[in-house]
């Protein structure tokens, strides 16, 4: 029988220096909003997530979520975020990796398996390949969806909508049709619009005078 890691109770600073330090394939870890943020080499994240779980200074025995970020302007345009929860300790630990639109990223589901579904959606949502990923379905979007909807250069609207036809009695799919053209709306509130309702003009030209810096008593009715 395995004998039980005794977790270490290590500082986020001093766990961020021994990343920098110590870990292949750290390029830089800090504390950010009292959270352990390190940023890894794509090459090396298995690695490195293996120690994070198993290390007794890390002991992050699960896997949060993952998400995606697209900044469409770098070469590698995409962060793939993980927040790893350590219970034994009480600490999180966020790992950051960055990737483009071809290159995959090692799939961390067989370490923890329920990073399945967040890799699937993290591939459904912003297009980011997972290497070793065993289920590469979509998991939000339906059957059939073009394009990755929550990249920075989906269209807002869409490419298809989506209705019940009567006629045919079933779903059906159609290029999205805009009956409008974008407006600029303005919210106004007609009482905020009126400078003065009638019967109010003295009160009125109060606030003026206490906006301008001058005492009411001095203020006279034109």
């Amino acid at each position: 029988m395995a004998e039980a890691i005794a977790p270490v109770a290590v500082g986020a600073s001093a766990l961020a220096l021994a990343m920098t330090t110590n870990v292949a394939g750290v390029s830089r870890a800090g504390v950010e909003g009292g959270e352990l943020v390190a940023h890894v080499a794509r090459e090396e994240l298995l690695g490195v997530m293996v120690l994070l779980r198993d290390d007794p200074r890390f002991l992050c025995e699960q896997l949060v979520d993952l998400c995606g970020v697209d900044f469409p302007q770098r070469a590698e345009r995409f962060d793939v975020v993980y927040n790893l929860l350590s219970v034994s300790l009480n600490h999180r630990v966020r790992v950051i990796v960055t990737t483009d639109e071809t290159t995959p990223v090692p799939s961390v589901s067989n370490i923890w398996p329920c990073a399945t579904w967040w890799e699937r959606e993290c591939w459904d949502l912003f297009g980011v390949l997972f290497a070793g990923l065993a289920d590469h379905r979509r998991i939000l979007t339906d059957y059939g969806f073009e394009g990755h909807p929550l990249r920075k250069d989906f269209p807002l609207t869409g490419y298809v909508e989506v209705h019940f036809d009567e006629d045919r009695k079933e779903v059906v799919y159609e290029p999205v049709k805009l009956t409008q053209d974008f407006r600029d709306f303005r919210f106004l509130s007609p009482w905020e619009g009126m400078t003065t309702l009638p019967g109010d003009e003295k009160a009125h030209l109060t606030r003026q005078a206490l906006a301008n810096g001058i005492p009411p008593g001095e203020v006279t009715k034109s």
